[in-house]
């Protein structure tokens, strides 16, 4: 959350990726920080450790809604 928070505060289009696990924390950030309508993608948790290969198959499956979102859709 508070990557894509910093480069949004720079006017760079920014999507946070947060995990299922974090999803409440990932609210909450975006309150405290003032930007409580950052466009944010949902990833199944856990996602770190899980190897190339899901890694892969759960880029694949958000991909187009990463971009759509950095396009403002």
């Amino acid at each position: 959350m508070r990557d894509g928070i910093a480069l949004a505060r720079q006017g760079r289009p920014a999507v946070a990726i947060v995990t299922t696990k974090f999803e409440v924390q990932g609210d909450f950030v975006a309150r405290a920080e003032g930007m409580p309508d950052i466009p944010r993608v949902v990833v199944p948790h856990p996602i770190a450790g899980s190897g190339l290969d899901a890694m892969m198959r759960v880029a694949d499956t958000v991909k187009d809604e990463i971009v759509r979102r950095l396009r403002g859709a």
